[in-house]
């Protein structure tokens, strides 16, 4: 059975245990073993730094034995994703596992800008910092979109559906 990393903000919803419950069940629907960061063993009662250190060093052990990620990527907290959940799919790709991902809103990242939020110069748009907005027709920058084999419009079951007929 194939095993399916969770990754994405997910962690931090006050829900967040129940979704994982939920999440893997899905998996299991599907075929799938699935792997959510919760399950992980940690201990909390040591020093913030050690806390953080075990977590990230479990999240990793979990993605080498995954065989497919499936990630959250829709915007956490601003227009990006989570940039845990970036790294973490920048980590699986890099150790060759297939990333999928979902957002509920795949259109391209450079219309989500309001007006208000950009400058033209020279046939480019800026933000307000100056920062030239990227605009590669996909939904999130273009090293993170090139690094995942498809981005699905919809939810978590979506993407798993689509990984299940392959």
């Amino acid at each position: 059975m194939k095993k399916i990393y969770i990754a994405g903000p997910d962690v931090f919803e006050k829900d967040s245990i129940e979704l994982g419950k939920r999440v893997v069940a899905l998996c299991e629907k599907y075929g799938f073993e699935g792997l959510y960061p919760l399950d992980n063993v940690v201990d909390f009662s040591q020093e913030k730094h050690k806390i953080a250190e075990d977590i990230f060093k479990a999240n990793v052990k979990m993605i080498e034995k995954a065989d497919i990620v499936i990630a959250n990527l829709n915007p956490f907290r601003g227009k990006e994703p989570d940039s845990g959940t970036v790294w973490e799919c920048g980590y699986a790709s890099g150790l060759g596992k297939a990333v999928y991902a979902y957002m509920h809103d795949s259109s391209e990242y450079i219309t989500r800008f309001l007006e208000e939020e950009i400058e033209l110069e020279n046939g480019n748009m800026y933000d307000k910092q100056g920062m030239l907005i990227e605009d590669f027709a996909y939904p999130l920058n273009l090293m993170l979109s090139c690094s995942v084999q498809e981005i699905v419009t919809g939810s978590f079951e979506d993407v798993l559906k689509k990984v299940a007929k392959q």
